[in-house]
């Protein structure tokens, strides 16, 4: 069992979690969705954490394929055009997969920074949720067109089994 703390203070952010061998598919069939928050069902069951392997959140580079782009986001969401064409993740790899509900005590950043989205935050602006101390230590994905994750920043946290 693990339990993941804040780098810079130390508290506790999540419980003890199990980890999983490989990343859970993202599940987005529309009849899964919750009817009121319009959110998908979590990416990662209660209680379990996964590393995910690909590039999460900002920076993001231009596609090689302009003619057949993918989302931005290696776990699902928009496609998206800025300046320079489709763009996708060059961000954070090795982020930390966890429930939401799994980091309950974090919040959210002053004045919503990064948080956009249409039903909730959409996860592609960079960190998003602060631990107690002040401190930025991960990017919760809670909108209705994506995945309903938490991912948490591999530097900005430490996982401790006790």
């Amino acid at each position: 069992m693990t339990v993941f703390l804040c780098s810079k203070c130390g508290t506790p952010i999540t419980p003890e979690l199990a980890e999983l061998a490989t990343v859970p598919e993202v599940v987005d069939l529309e009849h899964d969705r919750d009817k009121d928050t319009r959110r998908a069902p979590s990416t990662v069951p209660r209680s379990h954490y996964a590393i995910d392997p690909e590039p999460w959140g900002p920076s993001y580079v231009a596609q090689d394929d302009q003619h057949n782009p993918k989302p931005a986001q290696s776990r699902g969401g928009h496609v998206v055009c800025r300046e320079k064409g489709f763009v996708i993740s060059a961000g954070t790899r090795r982020t930390v997969l966890v429930h939401p509900d799994d980091a309950a005590d974090l919040r959210p950043l002053p004045r919503g920074k990064n948080s956009s989205g249409c039903c909730g935050p959409a996860g592609n602006q960079g960190l998003n949720l602060a631990c107690v101390c002040g401190a930025p230590v991960a990017t919760l994905a809670a909108d209705c067109f994506g995945p309903y994750e938490l991912h948490l920043d591999p530097v900005r946290t430490y996982a401790f089994s006790p």
